[in-house]
């Protein structure tokens, strides 16, 4: 049955690199606001909110102490019940991110924690250390053991994150009943969902040690365990199903039939998930160790999920990805060709777009030198691991030039002045010097920018219901080309009711041969084709338009 999200085009907000109303160099809400009309323009109508809750941003927001509070850093409740409302008038959404794998180590519940006799002792995963070390070998996403020792307390506390964002303990059944509660807070005032982070992650089996590994040893005690499918569908029963509304959850290191399991409507877990395979198909095991991009293999991992679900969330980008125009087009020469490429292949395949700041006008990768200028803390514990590793300094850098988070977090570039028209003081993270030729307004009223072609990509998925709910078949996979079908059969549709569209993409400088029939109806480098010979051009993307029966034509 089709769902409301199923037309959505999502635009994801990180709050403080978006706009900056107040000049303190920090994004806001009410900066927010002033740029909903810009959203509306482009097309969206949903908001994913990365998180504003009150937070002493030890990890940029995700490390909460009040999940009933905005951060000051961003505005007040009043300003947040504003952003709804505002939203809500042009038609648009309200995604909270729902951060409930660990809390800040400065929320309430931790600091009572730490008295071994307080009842929120067991809101956390406390244990005694183990022949004078942590009470096992696990290792830490962001590098390093996951566990640190309280002097207080005597004990160690578990952290899969940064050692200032304890993990909770969902064998307390009061944690849950906490959860619930903070959802119900934030659906009562009108949001449209969650975004589930690290949602897979929640729940831990055993804390024995785990296999030894380059890095997350430890991780098959805790990823995607029959515990988490438990608390997903507690939340979906009690919680979700009273709301109308939606869930996208972050899964990692997810196989296809995992991620069957938790978006199966019949098992009411969650909507839809982020998975990441094709995320990791230009690594070696882990994302600081990256391989050449191969579109084939890019290609067949999505073509892979597109087939394994009945609902991708899709998406090229975001908060903790490189830019996608430097990692899977090219921002050198081709950087318009190649991030409209891009665009097509995000607004053509079956499921819910997820856009990320600034991917609707082609932003890149940072362009920093050094260390100093980095503020992810996942960057510089990495970078302090692999130093201990004794890697060359020239390549750590090349680590983070590639895969920093901060890629993604410059700040959004709405213009050639000063800040890129962020802000009036001092950006919280360096502004891309590129931001001089890239930005809002330089394109907003060319028809041929990258941001004109998204607002034509959306608006061409909202007018066709084969791009929304066809059906999706993949036709070649090499090593430039993707080619892949979307088709409605048999359903009623304003163009034909048996319609079918032929995305071709080139990833590659040169042209290409591919086949193809059927009208043209778009192609990334304009209007001025009404044919295709065969030959796509460098990094082009065009789509061709077939029906059996035209519903002119009478039977």
């Amino acid at each position: 049955m089709e769902k409301w999200w199923h037309d959505a085009v999502v635009y994801q907000i990180y709050p403080r690199s978006f706009a900056d109303s107040n000049g303190d160099g920090i994004g806001d809400i009410p900066g927010i606001i002033a740029r909903l009309d810009y959203l509306k323009n482009l097309g969206i109508n949903l908001i994913w909110l990365s998180p504003v809750y009150r937070s002493p941003d030890a990890d940029n927001g995700y490390d909460i102490s009040d999940y009933r509070d905005i951060d000051p850093r961003y505005g007040t409740m009043a300003d947040m019940d504003a952003l709804i409302a505002e939203a809500k008038k042009r038609d648009i959404r309200i995604v909270m991110d729902l951060v409930i794998n660990h809390t800040s180590d400065e929320h309430e519940w931790f600091r009572q924690s730490r008295d071994p006799k307080s009842p929120y002792r067991d809101y956390y995963i406390w244990r005694p250390e183990k022949n004078g070390g942590p009470p096992n070998n696990w290792t830490s996403f962001f590098g390093g053991d996951c566990w640190k020792k309280d002097e207080r307390s005597g004990e160690y506390y578990l952290h899969l994150f940064a050692e200032k964002q304890p993990d909770l303990n969902y064998d307390n059944p009061r944690v849950l009943e906490e959860i619930k509660d903070i959802m119900r807070f934030w659906l009562d005032k009108g949001i449209g969902g969650f975004r589930c982070d690290v949602i897979n992650l929640i729940h831990k089996t055993s804390l024995v040690d785990g296999k030894k590994r380059l890095v997350l040893t430890g991780s098959e005690h805790y990823i995607s365990q029959e515990g988490t499918h438990e608390i997903l569908r507690t939340l979906r029963k009690d919680v979700l199903s009273h709301y109308d509304c939606f869930t996208v959850g972050e899964t990692v290191f997810v196989t296809p039939q995992m991620g069957r399991d938790l978006t199966d409507e019949k098992r009411g877990e969650l909507d839809m998930i982020f998975s990441f395979e094709h995320m990791e198909t230009d690594q070696f095991f882990v994302k600081w160790f990256r391989r050449k991009f191969s579109p084939a293999r890019f290609a067949r991992s999505i073509a892979t999920w597109q087939n394994a679900l009945e609902w991708n969330a899709l998406y090229l980008e975001n908060h903790d990805q490189p830019r996608s125009v430097s990692r899977f087009g090219n921002d050198g020469m081709w950087w318009s060709q190649s991030a409209k490429l891009l665009c097509t292949l995000l607004l053509t395949l079956r499921g819910t777009p997820f856009i990320y700041q600034g991917e609707e006008i082609g932003m890149t990768n940072f362009d920093f030198t050094s260390m100093e200028q980095l503020q992810d803390v996942e960057s510089h514990n990495i970078y302090r691991m692999a130093k201990k590793l004794c890697i060359p300094a020239s390549y750590r850098w090349k680590m983070m030039q590639r895969t920093s988070r901060d890629n993604a977090r410059t700040p959004m570039q709405w213009t050639a002045k000063a800040h890129a028209g962020f802000t009036t003081g001092t950006p919280w993270l360096g502004v891309n010097a590129n931001h001089q030729r890239i930005n809002v307004d330089s394109q907003k009223d060319d028809s041929q920018s990258i941001l004109s072609y998204y607002r034509t990509m959306i608006a061409l998925r909202a007018s066709l219901p084969v791009l929304r709910t066809g059906s999706f078949h993949a036709v070649k996979m090499t090593k430039s080309l993707f080619i892949y079908e979307r088709q409605l059969s048999g359903q009623p549709s304003e163009q034909s009711s048996d319609e079918k569209i032929r995305v071709l993409l080139n990833f590659s400088p040169r042209n290409a041969k591919a086949e193809g029939n059927g009208d043209v109806l778009l192609s990334s480098y304009g209007n001025q084709r009404t044919t295709y010979d065969g030959i796509l051009r460098p990094w082009e993307a065009l789509l061709l338009r077939s029906s059996e029966t035209e519903p002119e034509k009478k039977r």
